[in-house]
């Protein structure tokens, strides 16, 4: 059955981690060097089912995604041993959840790369699945985040009309506009999802 983008409401957090524990996304290997970033897509129950977090960046100047809708994050740092470290130590800063006490991390999302006014950069963001094990409280740091807010994955709705649209894809809700990376990574969330019913061992061998 097709569950993609706009059936988030479907999704239990319990069925998420059910089909997506031990899932290993797709690598980006080429081309050598390239920078690395991790994202937290961090997911709670809520009063109108699965909820995911996403924050509104600060404006700031030289910040390609500078007021944008994401997911919080952040480029890894000679410190972080790995990027769910990167990704734990992001969400701190900008929003006072430590997913090493409050959160577990479920799986390692596909790896994407950057884009900057439509050319690609030397980024590569790989999204870190977690799910809250107990409430934490929002307090967004105002030096990197204007706001934050809990979305129910029911709202990542694609209304038809557009698909025959000149704009960018995006998701509604509440006034907010969810689009490029950030949309590019919860649209491959659903697809996910949706095509998890491959061991997890079946899964590993997408990785390059």
């Amino acid at each position: 059955m097709d569950r993609g983008a706009g059936d988030g409401d479907r999704w239990s957090i319990a069925e998420i981690q059910a089909r997506l524990r031990g899932f290993a996304g797709t690598r980006i290997e080429d081309p050598p060097g390239l920078t690395r970033a991790a994202v937290a897509l961090v997911l709670r129950d809520g009063p109108s089912g699965s909820e995911f977090l996403a924050i509104h960046r600060a404006h700031r100047a030289g910040d390609p995604w500078s007021g944008h809708m994401a997911l919080p994050g952040g480029r890894q740092q000679a410190g972080d041993p790995d990027l769910v470290h990167t990704a734990t130590r992001e969400t701190r800063e900008e929003v006072g959840i430590d997913l090493s006490r409050c959160g577990e991390v479920v799986s390692e999302l596909d790896e994407l790369r950057a884009v900057g006014r439509g050319q690609l950069l030397d980024l590569v963001i790989r999204p870190i699945l977690f799910v809250l094990t107990e409430a934490a409280e929002l307090c967004p740091n105002p030096a990197e985040v204007q706001g934050a807010l809990w979305i129910p994955l029911a709202a990542l709705h694609v209304h038809p009309h557009e698909r025959q649209s000149a704009a960018p894809p995006s998701f509604e809700y509440n006034g907010y506009t969810i689009w490029g990376l950030t949309h590019r990574i919860l649209v491959r969330f659903l697809e996910c999802l949706d095509g998890a019913d491959s061991p997890p061992a079946q899964a590993g061998q997408r990785s390059r």
